[in-house]
């Protein structure tokens, strides 16, 4: 049997096809806020192989997020109900979100923005309850809105905040 030149090289180019070859690239960086954290405390909890002193025995039910009493109370120091002024911000956040509680003036302000709200694809959290009647309340005034109990001292303190009701936009800080 006589092979044909193009057929040799065909299997000549698939073989070389199929060699790894080892590929080098540099790190890219597409975004530096200056804020920047090294990832090595985190990966140093992964690695760990004693268990920490404060995890409960293993025989120990635990329902963590399942348990809505394990949440409360919420509260985020340094954060109160009250008003709210406008202004902008310079930070990448990537997607609309707001902060609330369970006060009547957020609840107010959650049933009057709420079909905005939706609209612009925001995610709610809810900063200060006391009860579990509290939470089955801004859930019932949500009507499905995403929103997630949660401490925000720290966006609090990082964006300057004191009050809320308050929507954190791509681009503004409004109430």
């Amino acid at each position: 049997m006589r092979r044909s030149h193009a057929s040799v090289f065909g299997w000549a180019l698939i073989s070389l096809l199929l060699i790894p070859v080892p590929v080098w690239a540099g790190v890219t960086v597409i975004y530096d806020s200056g804020d920047t954290r090294p990832l090595t405390p985190y990966l140093e909890i992964l690695e760990r192989t004693e268990p920490a002193t404060d995890d409960p025995p293993i025989n120990t039910p635990r329902q963590g997020a399942a348990d809505v009493q394990a949440l409360l109370p919420i509260r985020s120091p340094g954060l109160s109900p009250g008003p709210v002024r406008a202004r902008s911000h310079h930070r990448p956040f990537a997607r609309p979100f707001f902060l609330i509680g369970s006060d009547s003036l957020s609840r107010q302000w959650l049933l009057q923005h709420r079909d905005r709200l939706k609209s612009i694809g925001a995610v709610g959290m809810l900063v200060q309850a006391e009860t579990r009647e509290d939470l089955q309340a801004i859930a019932s005034l949500s009507r499905g809105l995403p929103i997630m109990p949660a401490s925000a001292a720290d966006i609090a303190t990082a964006l300057n905040l004191t009050h809320y009701p308050v929507l954190i936009s791509t681009q503004a800080i409004e109430q």
